[in-house]
């Protein structure tokens, strides 16, 4: 049959089984749906294990400039600088979002965003505390049964995540002894400004976060751990039980952890 009369669908499938083809399927869903990423610390833990590999859903908030993997160059003209081709709706508090390092665009980091645009947040003796954007009433409402702070007639939330995400802890090892940074027991308080979010790891004292190098600008976000394909420990042992696992499920069932 003459390749022109045959129907779209079967050119289609056999330009799909070309060298050509092969390779722009590829690279599209690389570019525009989900890309491959391994956990590289333990900021995380548990709720993301060193040796995690895992797809991002990289149109969680938007479609963001295409980059060839491993070189990280762009592939895409980024018109108005906000670094994504299609703008979506950034983080909610809660998410687990990888995004580009602040001081290294070549670098992707994996933390929890914590705080939104106009937020107001600070930590006190390593615990954090939270007034949303949406005022006090909002607080009432959405954290009954925290405890919540009265700071001259502004309502902080102390520790909201940690209810809904049992993975996040403190390590009690770590004391204020002049030994560690001060951005550990004591931060801010601060006011997450526009098109910026907060980002804490769950293994609070032992990550590299915007207690320390600041917020996450909308250009930086790349996207949302989706599902773990594979995972080994440090002994190459396959992890079979985090094998498949949706990452929404999976920071939910972590151990309480009671150090705090």
């Amino acid at each position: 049959m003459n390749s022109e009369k045959q129907p779209w669908y079967v050119r289609l499938y056999h330009w799909s089984n070309t060298w050509t083809g092969t390779l722009v399927i590829v690279l599209s869903v690389i570019f525009f749906v989900a890309q491959a990423f391994v956990i590289p610390s333990g900021s995380m833990k548990n709720t993301l294990l060193i040796g995690d590999h895992l797809f991002v859903k990289k149109f969680s908030y938007g479609i963001p400039v295409p980059h060839i993997p491993w070189l990280e160059i762009p592939v895409w003209f980024d018109s108005d600088g906000d670094g994504h081709i299609v703008k979506g709706e950034g983080p909610k508090r809660g998410d687990i979002v990888i995004f580009r390092y602040p001081r290294n665009e070549k670098i992707h980091y994996v933390k929890r965003c914590v705080g939104e645009p106009g937020d107001i947040l600070f930590v006190h003796d390593k615990q954090l505390y939270l007034h949303p954007h949406e005022g006090n009433e909002y607080v009432k409402k959405r954290y009954a049964g925290y405890q919540i702070l009265d700071l001259e007639g502004t309502l902080f939330v102390k520790n909201p995540f940690q209810k809904e995400f049992p993975g996040i802890h403190h390590d009690p090892k770590i004391t204020e002894d002049g030994m560690q940074p001060i951005e550990i027991f004591e931060f801010g308080p601060i006011k997450v400004e526009k098109d910026h979010w907060f980002m804490m790891g769950d293994n609070r004292d032992h990550s590299n976060d915007s207690r320390f190098w600041g917020t996450v600008p909308y250009r930086l976000i790349v996207g949302k751990p989706w599902f773990i394909y594979f995972s080994w420990d440090e002994n190459k042992v396959i992890r079979w039980d985090r094998v498949g696992r949706n990452i929404q499920t999976l920071e939910r069932e972590q151990p309480r952890y009671t150090d705090e």
